[in-house]
């Protein structure tokens, strides 16, 4: 039996789609929030939001920080478990791939989302009207950077983000 604390939230890193649980981002992660996990994903979005779905079970409240093909992830996540996902931190996230569509009731959990203005991977002109129409709590942060954001995503309060609660 899985239990959770409720002084402290369990956090997820969800990598991108050619990056790996070893991507300079999770290596980042691994060094400053040991307790974060940070697992491989691999295959098609389906097989990977089934791995994600298996090792959230049983915990009533987490969070999903998504980079890329990962925030893409956390947001299909996201519309399947409101409840459950308390916040979600997504950094460029592919919301133009996979023929994503926003869910008609919008989740409630905050969402922070940092996209660069120069990405021309998930541009922001395509990313941010889907972000819009899918969430109602949504911090966006449009920042001077390509699509990687080595520099900006070091830059958030990730102490104060990943503590966050609904």
């Amino acid at each position: 039996m899985m239990h959770t604390s409720s002084c402290k939230t369990i956090a997820f890193f969800l990598h991108g789609l050619d990056s790996s649980n070893l991507g300079f981002k999770a290596r980042w992660f691994k060094k400053r929030f040991p307790d974060m996990r940070i697992h491989d994903y691999r295959g098609d979005l389906a097989c990977r939001l089934a791995q994600l779905e298996e090792e959230t079970k049983g915990l009533d409240s987490y969070i999903l920080v998504g980079s890329s093909y990962g925030g893409l992830m956390a947001a299909c996540h996201a519309k399947r478990y409101p409840e459950r996902c308390t916040a979600l931190i997504l950094l460029a996230p592919a919301l133009n791939y996979e023929n994503y569509e926003p869910s008609p009731k919008k989740p409630a959990m905050p969402v922070t989302l940092l996209i660069g203005k120069d990405d021309t991977v998930c541009p922001p002109d395509l990313v941010l009207p889907l972000a819009e129409q899918s969430f109602s709590r949504l911090d966006l942060r449009l920042v001077p950077d390509d699509h990687l954001l080595h520099h900006s995503f070091q830059e958030l309060d990730w102490a104060n983000l990943l503590r966050r609660q609904p």
